[in-house]
C-alpha cells in the first residue's frame, strides 16, 4: 500500500510538471502567447471518438495491390473555450502536435532506457543497445536517399528497419533456447557497428538530399502532424502497460538469472518479452522522431536517484521525466535564432550530466 501511494505521489507531481512544461513551451515562439489563452486553446483541442466508419484505400506493392478496409474515426470536442480564431491554429495546428509527440517519445525512450537498464544490469545500456536506432536509421536513409526503390514510407521503413534488426540481433545471441545477457550485447554492438557503415556509405550517396539525411539523424520534430500522434499513441501506451506488468519480474532478474528461475519466474520468456517490448517502443518513437540520444540513458539514471531502482515505480517516474524531458529540451531547440535538430539539444545537456554522474560515482553495478 505504501507503494502504490508513493507511485501515486510521484507520478502525479511529474504529471502536473508534465503539463507545466506544455504550457509553457506552447506559449513560446515566434508570436509569444500568455498561458491562459494556451491553457483554453490547449483545452479545446482534446477531443474524444464521436463515430467510426470504414473506408475503402488500396494498400500493396507495384502490381500486388488490394483494397482494404481502413477506420475513419470522427472525433468531438470536449470543451469549446473562447479563443481567437489565430491563437487557437497557433496552438492547437502548429504547436500542440509537435509538443505532444516530444512528449510521446521522451516517454518511449525512457521507458525503453529503464527496461534495457534493468535488463542489461548496465547503467550504460539505453534503448539503442540491440541495434534497434540503427536499424530504423537504415530503413529511413534508404527511403531519403532512393526514394524510387523503397515501397515504403520513410515512417515504416524506419519502424520496420528497427524491428528486423533488433531480431536479427536476438537470433545471433541466441543458442538451444537460450540467449545469454552478454552475448546480446556483443551481437548488438557489431550489428550498430555494421549499420553505421551501410549509413556512411549510403550518404555518400545521398547527393542533395543529404540535409535531410543529416537533420533526421539528429532527431527531427519539426513539421509534425497529429496523425502521427494519434498512430504512436495506442503502440506506446499499450507496450507501456504490458512492461509496467513486468515490473516485479524485472525486479527479480536484478538477482541474476539463477535466483529469478529459482524465485519462479520464467526467465526466457519474460527476457524476449522484455526484449520484444522495448524494441517495439523504441522502434515506433525512431520511426517518428529520429535518433534522440541520451532521453533513455540520463532520465533513468536521474529518476533511480530519486525514487530508487524498485521498477514498480521507476518505469512510470522515468516515463513521465522523460516526456518532460524532451518537451523541455524541444522547447530550447525551436526557441533560438535558428531551430535545430532536438538532438544537438539532448546531447549537449546530456553528456555533462552523465560525466557529472561519473565524477559523482553514482554510475555504478545496478
Amino acid at each position: 500500500m505504501r507503494l502504490v501511494l508513493r507511485t501515486l505521489w510521484w507520478s502525479v507531481a511529474l504529471f502536473v510538471l508534465l503539463w507545466v512544461a506544455v504550457l509553457v513551451s506552447a506559449a513560446i515562439g515566434s508570436v509569444r502567447l500568455d498561458i491562459p489563452t494556451v491553457a483554453r486553446a490547449t483545452l479545446n483541442t482534446i477531443a474524444v471518438p464521436a463515430s467510426i466508419s470504414l473506408e475503402s484505400t488500396s494498400a500493396g506493392i507495384g502490381s500486388l495491390r488490394t483494397t482494404v478496409p481502413v477506420p475513419d474515426i470522427t472525433y468531438r470536442s470536449v470543451f469549446s473555450f473562447e479563443v481567437a480564431n489565430s491563437d487557437q491554429a497557433i496552438v492547437g495546428t502548429l504547436r500542440l502536435p509537435r509538443i505532444a509527440l516530444a512528449a510521446l517519445v521522451g516517454f518511449a525512450l525512457a521507458t525503453a532506457g529503464t527496461v534495457m537498464q534493468g535488463f542489461f544490469r548496465n547503467p550504460m545500456a539505453d534503448p539503442s543497445i540491440i541495434g534497434v536506432s540503427s536499424g530504423a536509421a537504415v530503413g529511413a536513409v534508404a527511403t531519403i536517399v532512393f526514394p524510387l526503390t523503397m515501397p515504403f514510407g520513410l515512417q515504416t521503413a524506419a519502424f520496420a528497419g528497427g524491428l528486423i534488426t533488433a531480431f536479427a540481433v536476438y537470433l545471433i545471441a541466441t543458442e538451444n533456447g537460450r540467449t545469454p545477457v552478454a552475448t546480446l550485447l556483443l551481437a548488438g554492438v557489431a550489428i550498430q557497428a555494421f549499420l553505421s557503415a551501410v549509413i556512411s556509405y549510403m550518404m555518400l550517396r545521398a547527393g542533395d538530399s543529404l540535409e535531410q539525411v543529416v537533420l533526421w539523424l539528429m532527431g527531427n520534430l519539426r513539421n509534425s502532424q497529429w496523425s502521427e500522434v494519434e498512430a504512436t499513441v495506442p503502440l506506446v501506451v499499450g507496450l507501456f502497460l504490458i512492461l509496467l506488468a513486468y515490473s516485479r519480474d524485472m525486479n527479480v532478474l536484478l538477482l541474476g538469472e539463477e535466483d529469478a528461475q529459482a524465485l519462479g519466474i520464467e526467465v526466457e520468456r519474460t527476457k524476449k518479452l522484455l526484449l520484444a517490448g522495448s524494441a517495439v517502443i523504441t522502434a515506433a518513437a525512431v520511426a517518428v522522431a529520429g535518433v534522440i540520444g541520451f532521453v533513455g540513458l540520463i532520465v533513468p539514471h536521474m529518476m533511480r536517484l530519486l525514487v530508487g531502482p524498485d521498477h514498480r515505480i521507476l518505469l512510470p517516474t522515468s516515463a513521465l521525466a522523460g516526456a518532460i524531458f524532451l518537451v523541455v529540451a524541444d522547447t530550447i531547440a525551436r526557441s533560438g535564432p535558428a531551430v535545430v535538430p532536438v538532438g544537438i539539444i539532448t546531447a549537449t545537456v546530456g553528456a555533462p550530466f552523465f560525466l557529472f554522474l561519473l565524477r559523482r560515482r553514482e554510475v555504478h553495478e545496478l
